[in-house]
C-alpha cells in the first residue's frame, strides 16, 4: 500500500528520519500505552513479559543474524553507542579509528572515551571517489588499534560503506569493531556474523517503521567481556508499549515482500531539477539521497515541497561534521524511499521539485551567494589525529586533512 493511501495525499519521502507506522503497529502502541496509563508500568511488564524478554529478542536475532541472547533493547542507537563505547577500558597507547562519515552524536562519545583514557583518535581517509580507503586500513591496522567505528549508512548522505570488507581486514587483530546501522537496518541486509562486528546499534523508528524512542544493540561476547569489570551497563530501557509496537513492526518487516528499488528514479528526479547538486559520494548508494540547490535554501525548498504534499528532510552539515562542512555544505535536503512508496510517489516528487525550483528562481526574492561547489576528495588525504585538550599545541596541518576541535 503506497504512501498516499488512507486518504492522505502526502508523499512521505522521509523514512530515514521517521518511518510511517502501519495501522497494526499504531494500534499496538495505542493499546498498551493506554494500559500502562491505567494500570502502571509494572503491570504492563507482567502482561508483556514474553514479548519484552523473549519474542522481540528472537525477532532481532533473525533480523541481525545474531546469536540468541546477544541483543539488548535501548532508547536509541546513539544512546547505546554512548553508554557502551565510552566505558571501554582503553589506554594511552591504544588507537581508535573513526571515519569522516561519523555522526556528531557518536563523535561526542568518542571524544569522551579519548578524554578519559588518553587514547589516540584517528580518521580513516577516503579515496577520491568518496569510498573508505581500505588499502590504507590494511596497511595501518595492528594490535594497537583497539576500536574501529564505521556507520553502515551515514545520516548525511546515502553511501553504503563496505562494512563486511572492513570486518575482514580487522578480523585477525584484537580491536573491537562497532557498526552504526541506524540508517541501514530495515532497508539493507544486516548480518553481524558476516560483518564481523562486536557492536551493532540500530533505531526502530526509521526503515523498520516502529515507534520513536526505542532501539537495540547487538553486543558480542568479546564486547561484554571487555566491559565486565565495569559491572552492568546503564542502558536506559525503552517503554514497554513501544517495545511491543516494535515487535509488531519486526514481524511485518519479516513478512514483507521485497520492494522495488526506487533509488535510481529518485536520483533522476533530483538531477532533472535545474540547479540541484547531488551529495552522493562512493560507488554504492542506498535508498537515501541528499542534495542541495545553488540558489534556493534548503529550508525554503523543504517548506515549498511540504505545501505540495511531499515530505522530505532538511539536514545540516554539523550532523556529520567531518564530511559535509569540509565540502562547503551547511544545509541540504534528504529524500528516502521504502516499500510503502511507489513510482507514482517519486514522479510526484519530481514534478513538485521542478515546480518549486523554477518558481523560486524566477519569482523569489534575491538569494544569498550560491554555496561553493562540493570539494573533490583528495586521492590520498592521509589521516589525522584529533588533538588532545591538554598539552602542547600541535603544528598546523595542510587544509586537505580532516580536523575537528573538541569543545571544552
Amino acid at each position: 500500500m503506497n504512501a498516499t493511501s488512507h486518504g492522505d495525499r502526502r508523499v512521505h519521502l522521509n523514512t530515514a528520519g521517521v518511518g510511517r507506522m502501519s495501522a497494526a503497529v499504531r494500534a499496538v502502541l495505542t493499546e498498551w500505552t493506554r494500559h500502562e496509563d491505567r494500570y502502571g508500568p509494572y503491570e504492563l511488564e507482567e502482561r508483556l513479559e514474553d514479548v519484552l524478554h523473549r519474542e522481540i529478542h528472537e525477532r532481532l536475532a533473525v533480523l541481525l543474524g545474531a546469536p540468541p541472547g546477544d541483543t539488548v533493547l535501548c532508547t536509541g542507537a546513539a544512546d547505546a553507542f554512548a553508554a557502551l563505547v565510552s566505558r571501554l577500558p582503553l589506554g594511552h597507547r591504544d588507537r581508535v579509528w573513526t571515519t569522516p562519515y561519523e555522526s556528531a552524536a557518536n563523535l561526542t562519545a568518542l571524544f569522551a572515551l579519548r578524554d578519559r583514557t588518553r587514547c589516540r583518535l584517528d580518521v580513516v581517509p577516503l579515496r577520491g571517489d568518496g569510498d573508505l580507503d581500505l588499502e590504507w586500513m590494511a596497511q595501518h591496522i595492528g594490535d594497537d588499534v583497539a576500536l574501529v567505528c564505521v556507520p553502515y549508512v551515514p545520516s548525511g548522505c546515502g553511501i553504503i560503506n563496505p562494512v563486511e570488507e572492513v570486518g575482514r581486514i580487522l578480523a585477525p587483530y584484537r580491536g573491537l569493531y562497532a557498526v552504526d546501522a541506524s540508517y541501514a537496518v530495515g532497508q539493507l541486509p544486516v548480518d553481524v556474523t558476516r560483518i564481523g562486528c562486536q557492536l551493532l546499534t540500530g533505531d526502530g523508528w526509521r526503515f523498520l517503521r516502529g515507534p520513536q524512542s526505542v532501539g537495540f544493540a547487538y553486543a558480542a561476547p568479546q564486547l561484554r567481556q571487555a566491559l565486565a569489570p565495569y559491572g552492568v551497563v546503564p542502558l536506559l530501557p525503552p517503554d514497554g508499549a513501544r517495545v511491543a509496537a516494535l515487535n509488531t513492526a519486526l514481524a511485518e518487516h519479516a513478512a514483507a515482500a521485497p520492494y522495488q528499488d526506487l533509488g535510481p528514479a529518485l536520483r533522476a528526479a533530483v538531477e532533472q531539477a535545474p540547479g540541484t547538486e547531488l551529495i552522493a559520494p562512493g560507488r554504492a548508494q542506498s535508498a537515501m539521497l541528499a542534495f542541495r540547490h545553488a540558489e534556493v535554501p534548503a529550508a525554503l525548498l523543504r517548506r515549498r515541497l511540504a505545501e505540495r504534499g511531499v515530505v522530505v528532510w532538511k539536514t545540516v552539515g554539523q550532523q556529520t561534521p567531518l564530511f559535509l562542512p569540509a565540502r562547503g555544505v551547511t544545509t541540504a535536503l534528504r529524500a528516502s524511499v521504502h516499500g510503502d512508496n511507489s513510482v507514482q510517489d517519486v514522479d510526484r516528487f519530481a514534478v513538485a521539485l521542478r515546480e518549486v525550483v523554477e518558481r523560486e528562481r524566477s519569482h523569489g526574492p534575491a538569494r544569498p551567494r550560491p554555496p561553493r561547489p562540493l570539494a573533490a576528495v583528495p586521492d590520498r588525504p592521509g589521516r589525522d589525529t584529533f588533538p588532545a585538550r591538554t598539552g602542547a599545541p600541535r603544528p598546523r596541518r595542510a587544509a586537505r586533512h580532516l580536523t575537528l576541535v573538541p569543545v571544552s
